[in-house]
This record gives structure tokens, C-alpha cells and sequence, in this order.
């Protein structure tokens, strides 16, 4: 059971039967009262609070599990649903990247949203809820078709288990499947480039050097573990943005903060295997649960077939038969998290449980800031555009390379330029307007305020 907030559960349940029993003109105001002693955020959020309706909780967010769970020896599914409502200027990369999921699930999880100019107010669903691979649970096992990451820790029981999303490999350079351990760690590696990266570069009019040492510019970030399949890491990234997607050259890619926790608690020599599997089934609470992701390639096949025998095991010995239509919508809209797929005891389709409603932080972890317009200073005018919303998307991209590159929308008239700057000086503005052109294409114009 998630706890509710910090305070006096005594004194939250006074107020709100004040507000249940007083007459409707006042119930609003004894509402507000009640944001402020329990300290919830204030007026960006009130919409958010207003729209919603009593009775509580709404959990903040600092108090929703996305990371460490626990689970019993024969339940399979972990964490649960959540939702939020979003701000102005938020993207589904920051708010993934703040509750530790992969771009991948949060925009599966809502169909139609921007990913980079979501409408503020919208409501979207946070998958914080997984079904482990079927594979026995031990060491750090990696599911490429969820693109999420176990770890798992202890024996009997219960096993705690640690879970974050990933960036893998591209369909050109996919990463490796099958069994490899942990051979050693490295704190601020060195990236010594490979031949077949170093060319592709060069291809772009990107050389780059034999080896790249520890900083903003290293593509592994601040923590490595080697695998003993040589050339292969799980590591961090300067592009938090990729996480989610088929990215790589082949290594495990991951936010910064999270191979950090992966970093300190995994010992050398702790197994790693990497499996495929689009289609997992699990069961917590007597409940079946089915969770679809887009296969890789034609990957697929062979997995289904596994999980309809599997399926049809449960039924012939459990007694009670499965929502087979809700079997056939979860695999055709794949939307990355598990969803039930029992009948109820009446024989009616069972409903997925409510997420839980978190409230929106103050600010969202990662997200890049956009430091104020100053004269003096130089830019690079990335592109003028007619629509609004296309330059904002633009600007959001832009934000979002690794290292970021900030960058802002300036309007006059009908017309919405997008530059990236200040920089102090020509060089810096010229080294971003090149990132431009390699990372996006964009053939920017450099000039001074």
C-alpha cells in the first residue's frame, strides 16, 4: 500500500468531513484550506486539484515506486498504474524521464498525445507497472522488446527486484541476446571509439578522436559495467532522450541517475541475460495479466506461440476461461503495460484497476532549462517557421540532444524563429550550429545580439 502524505492522518480526516458536510458555497474554500496545511502545491496546480473529484488520495509524486519492488515467489506483476495531469511546457521525455520510464511505454501508454507539445491539462497514464520476462530471477536480466531492465536480489520468498528502462540497440546494430555476467565496472570511463562508429562519422563530416575521455561529450557517461561479450556495456548516456528507443550501437543505454543505483549495487561477475520477448504473462492476485510491445522485426512470432500455450495452460487448470477478445485487443494495440485479461465471476470482461493520481512536481527531474534572452550574446537561428506549435516542437527537440543545446521560440507577427544560444562567444554558437546540422540537419545562422 503506497503511504499518503507526511501529515497527521488525524487532522487531514477533521478537515475533509468539514468539507463533505459543509454546504457546496463553502466547500471550496475549506478545500483550499486543506492544500495549504497539508503543503500541496499551489496555484499551478490548483486546475488540476479543481478538476478532480473528492474523495482523495492524490499521492505526490516523490512518493510513487517506479524503481524498487518486491514481489512474492509466485505473483509475476509489479507496481501499479499512476496518472498525471500535465503542465505547461512539459514533454513525455521529461516526464519519463522523471518517473524512470522509456519514451517508449509513456507514448505507447497514451495513443495521440504530442510528444513534444502535449496540450497542458491533458491526463496521461504512467505505465509504473511491469510483468517480469519469463526467465528464472537472478542477476540482471534484460527484455529488448520492453526495452526495461531486472535486477534481481535475494532468494525464498519474496525477491526484491530493481527495474529501469533502457535504450538498446538499432536494427542495423541490434544488441546481443543470450547468457554474459558483469566482467568489471568503470567510474568516468574513457570511450575508445570503434572503427565502424569512427567511420560512420567521418561519413558525416564528424571526425572524431581514437578515444573520448570523461565529460559532457562522452556518450557513456559517468558509469560502465563491461559484459563479457566483448565490445558490449550496459552504461550511462549524455542523450537522456534516447532512452525508450533503438538507439545504440548495440550496448544497454541508460538514464544517468539510474545506472548510478544499477552501478553501486551490482558486484562483478553478476549474471546478465538478454532475451526478446514482445509478449509477457503474468499473474498477481488469482488475476491474469497480458502485456504486448511492438516486436522487433518479425521476433514475434515464435514468442506468441509460447504465450497462447501458455495461456491456454492457465485456463485448462485454473477451470475458468480467459477474455479471449481481450487477449486479441492487448496484442493488436501493444500499449507496453499489463493489462487483465480474466473474466470477472459473472462472465463479463474484467476492468483494468484506476491508476492512482499523482500530483505534478515542481519540477520535473532532467528537464533542460531555457536560460533568459540576453543582448550581447551570440545565437544560432535553427529555423522561422509559420506554425507556432511546429516551432515549439522544433525548440523542444532541440533542447533535448545530448548534450542539450538550448534553444527558445521568438515570435513576430506571423512568423516564429527558433534559436539555440546565448553563447558567449562565435566559437561555442558555431559548435552548435554544427551539432545542428550533423544531429538534425539544420543549416543554422549564426549572429550576435
Amino acid at each position: 500500500m503506497l503511504p499518503f502524505f507526511r501529515y497527521k492522518l488525524h487532522g487531514y480526516m477533521i478537515i475533509y468531513r468539514m468539507i463533505n458536510r459543509s454546504p457546496m458555497p463553502n466547500r471550496f474554500y475549506l478545500t483550499i484550506l486543506l492544500m495549504f496545511i497539508l503543503g500541496l502545491p499551489g496555484c499551478a496546480n490548483m486546475q488540476g486539484f479543481m478538476n478532480e473529484s473528492l474523495p482523495f488520495p492524490v499521492y505526490p509524486a516523490d512518493q510513487i515506486e517506479r524503481n524498487n519492488f518486491v514481489v512474492e515467489k509466485d505473483d509475476d506483476v509489479l507496481g501499479r498504474l499512476a496518472a498525471i495531469r500535465l503542465q505547461n511546457g512539459d514533454t513525455l521525455p521529461d516526464i519519463a524521464r522523471h518517473f524512470s520510464l522509456g519514451i517508449n511505454t509513456v507514448s505507447s501508454a497514451n495513443p495521440g498525445i504530442d510528444l513534444w507539445v502535449p496540450e497542458a491539462g491533458e491526463r496521461i497514464l504512467l505505465p509504473l507497472s511491469f510483468i517480469l520476462p519469463d526467465t528464472p530471477r537472478k542477476g540482471i536480466v534484460i527484455n529488448l522488446a520492453a526495452m526495461r531492465l531486472f535486477h534481481f536480489n535475494g532468494n525464498g520468498e519474496r525477491l526484491a527486484v530493481a527495474t529501469y528502462p533502457v535504450g538498446v540497440g538499432t536494427s542495423e546494430r541490434p544488441t546481443p541476446m543470450g547468457k554474459m555476467y558483469i566482467s568489471r565496472k568503470k567510474f568516468r570511463p574513457t570511450w575508445y571509439v570503434p572503427a565502424s562508429i569512427a567511420e560512420d562519422h567521418r561519413k558525416k563530416g564528424d571526425p572524431l578522436p581514437r578515444a573520448v575521455p570523461p565529460g559532457p561529450l562522452n556518450p557513456l557517461g559517468e558509469h560502465a559495467l563491461y559484459l563479457s561479450r566483448s565490445t558490449y556495456l550496459i552504461h550511462g548516456t549524455n542523450k537522456p532522450a534516447s532512452i525508450g528507443l533503438r538507439a545504440t550501437n548495440g550496448c544497454i543505454r541508460l538514464y544517468p541517475e539510474d545506472v548510478e543505483r544499477l552501478f553501486e549495487n551490482t558486484p562483478v561477475k553478476t549474471p546478465v541475460k538478454i532475451v526478446n520477448q514482445p509478449y509477457l504473462v503474468g499473474q498477481r492476485d488469482g488475476i491474469v495479466y497480458l502485456e504486448a510491445h511492438p516486436p522487433f522485426e518479425k521476433s514475434g512470432t515464435a514468442n506468441w506461440k509460447k504465450i497462447f500455450a501458455k495461456l491456454k495452460n492457465i485456463e485448462k487448470k485454473s477451470g475458468s476461461a480467459l477474455d479471449w477478445k481481450k487477449v486479441k485487443q492487448v496484442v493488436l494495440e501493444a500499449r507496453g503495460f499489463p493489462l487483465p485479461i480474466s473474466k470477472s465471476p459473472d462472465g463479463s470482461e474484467m476492468q483494468m484497476a484506476k491508476p492512482i493520481k499523482v500530483w505534478h512536481p515542481h519540477k520535473l527531474y532532467g528537464q533542460p532549462e531555457i536560460p533568459e534572452f540576453t543582448t550581447d550574446a551570440w545565437y544560432v537561428l535553427a529555423a522561422t517557421l509559420r506554425d507556432k506549435v511546429d516551432a515549439q516542437r522544433l525548440a523542444a527537440i532541440i533542447r533535448h540532444q545530448g548534450p542539450s543545446i538550448p534553444a527558445r521560440v521568438l515570435t513576430k507577427g506571423d512568423r516564429h524563429r527558433v534559436l539555440a544560444g546565448p553563447y558567449n562567444n562565435k566559437r561555442a554558437a558555431k559548435d552548435a550550429a554544427k551539432r545542428l546540422k550533423i544531429d538534425l540537419e539544420l543549416d543554422g545562422v549564426l549572429f550576435k545580439t
